[in-house]
């Protein structure tokens, strides 16, 4: 597909920063014989490709606001857009040698998502989406599932680590979601999950305690893929930092269990 000036620069960001962190990807098998080393390693990679995509952004669209995961929160000379970087969701998979990880890359107009990249650099598919202009995956339309029924639907959410105080909220609402799928999935990459539901691998996703570079350009992407997408409470996913997406024959009964909690 043809995107816009913008999308063609979040692209390149994207796509630069995945270059350094597949090699730094190869290097973690090495390191795995210390914990604390393999951790060091992984947050210098965290941080090197958050440099990467700010330099590249911010030298290509200097106004523009930022927010990212590893970085202090910048207002730009254009306070109605800024990017929403993750440059490495996915860092506990990681960390531990998986292949299931994305540098996430969102566009916000006037509050509003307007452009969205996630790329997969371990599997090669690049996921992109602009408000109206439909989402892709590698060059070719992706339109969320046409199943209709939860029982035959397969589900992604986030699992609380650490020790998280929502532990007992996800748990209860894992106990009212699960007898009523064919699967609940935690893959450990919610920007992943949502590309996922967007291209009609998962049918839904639902996540509590999440953050805006999280999920925003997955947020767009199921939207154009013909998805709904909904804050769990409130009206505003980034301000409860919760959120419920699926195809629209299954959304309703989904985000109805999940709201019960």
């Amino acid at each position: 597909m043809l995107g816009s000036a913008n999308l063609n620069v979040m692209v390149k960001a994207a796509r630069t920063a995945a270059r350094k962190l597949v090699r730094d990807f190869r290097e973690v098998e090495n390191l795995q014989v210390s914990v604390k080393g393999a951790g060091d390693f992984v947050t210098r990679a965290d941080t090197a490709a958050e440099a990467t995509i700010r330099e590249i952004l911010t030298t290509e669209r200097p106004n523009y606001g930022w927010l990212g995961e590893e970085s202090e929160e910048e207002r730009g000379k254009d306070p109605t857009r800024r990017w929403i970087v993750d440059p490495l969701d996915g860092t506990t998979n990681f960390l531990h040698g998986q292949p299931h990880w994305a540098v996430s890359i969102a566009l916000e107009h006037k509050g509003e998502i307007v452009a969205g990249v996630i790329f997969d650099a371990a599997k090669d598919e690049l996921f992109v989406a602009e408000k109206g202009a439909g989402a892709f995956m590698n060059d070719q339309r992706i339109r969320v599932s046409g199943r209709r029924r939860l029982i035959e639907c397969a589900f992604a959410t986030g699992l609380p680590f650490g020790g998280r105080s929502d532990l007992p909220l996800t748990l209860k609402d894992l106990g009212r979601v699960m007898p009523a799928v064919a699967g609940v999935r935690s893959t450990g990459s919610a920007a992943l999950d949502l590309a996922h539901v967007a291209a009609g691998r998962f049918d839904g996703y639902w996540e509590r305690r999440i953050h805006a570079w999280d999920v925003a350009a997955g947020l767009l992407m199921v939207r154009e893929a013909g998805g709904f997408v909904e804050p769990l409470a409130g009206d505003d996913v980034f301000g409860s930092r919760t959120v419920v997406a699926a195809n629209g024959n299954v959304f309703a009964a989904l985000a109805d269990l999940v709201r019960q909690g």
